[in-house]
């Protein structure tokens, strides 16, 4: 919540992120600079507020986008079956078959660098995992009761997707959304860190952390700082994942009564 809101109220803070201070230069922190200052005499606490901007914009397009599609495609699979349904769990094992961090470098390699870019390849990767849950969750539906019922009072197809079997499906897939969130962040550093991601001067924690590996032995506060703050941040959200996880399981609920 904390990461949350100030990605969102940064645009309202008094920050300066691009402010260069050269007197200020790899200086620690201080009562004057809180987490210090960057290579160029930059603070480091107004960087990491805006890299958090960044990171959850980063994330949360990515996790509609992803979730949107993804969902759309897997459930279309299940419920068509035959071919349709072969050729898209075949392009879903393709997608699979290759390390899905490797895939967004090489597509963000192929693209400009930037914002929209890596959203973009990030988002190409990222709904095979949502279309996979929704397939196997629609081919677990598509004979309930309800389902044959509507069938047979003459619902169209349509109509079944959206209001007999997606509802069902949003409890796994909120699930798999906040981990998806987790596993944006991370990407999105990945690949700010090798330069294929969002482009200077925009604050980013990922070259954050690049420039200031250059100087770790001297200034070790520039790359602590954003790294910190990443593990804290996909921490944070891996645990929401699973108190999420283990509120919507209704089983657990049963046991422990």
């Amino acid at each position: 919540m904390i990461w949350f809101s100030l990605a969102l109220l940064s645009d309202w803070l008094p920050l300066v992120p691009n402010h260069i201070q050269l007197e200020h230069i790899l200086q620690p922190p201080s009562a004057q600079a809180w987490l210090g200052y960057d290579d160029l005499g930059r603070p480091l606490l107004d960087r990491l507020l805006k890299g958090a901007q960044t990171s959850l914009l980063v994330a949360l397009l990515v996790v509609i986008i992803s979730l949107s599609i993804g969902t759309a495609i897997g459930m279309i699979s299940a419920w068509v079956g035959g071919w349709v349904d072969l050729f898209i769990v075949r392009v879903i094992d393709i997608f699979l078959a290759f390390p899905g961090i490797l895939l967004a470098i090489a597509l963000s390699g192929l693209l400009a660098p930037g914002i929209n870019n890596v959203v973009l390849a990030l988002s190409i990767v990222g709904w095979v995992g949502f279309a996979r849950l929704a397939r196997a969750q629609t081919l677990s539906l598509k004979h309930r009761e309800h389902v044959l019922a509507a069938q047979a009072l003459g619902a169209t197809h349509p109509r079944i997707l959206l209001h007999h079997i997606l509802p069902l499906l949003t409890a796994p897939l909120i699930i798999e959304a906040t981990f998806g969130i987790a596993s944006v962040v991370i990407a999105e550093a990945g690949l700010s860190f090798l330069g294929l991601g969002v482009q200077p001067p925009t604050a980013s924690w990922g070259s954050m952390i690049r420039d200031g590996t250059n100087y770790m032995l001297v200034a070790p506060h520039t790359v602590l700082v954003p790294g910190i703050a990443l593990l804290l941040i996909v921490l944070s959200v891996n645990l929401l994942g699973d108190r999420v996880r283990d509120y919507l399981d209704v089983k657990s609920h049963y046991r422990q009564e």
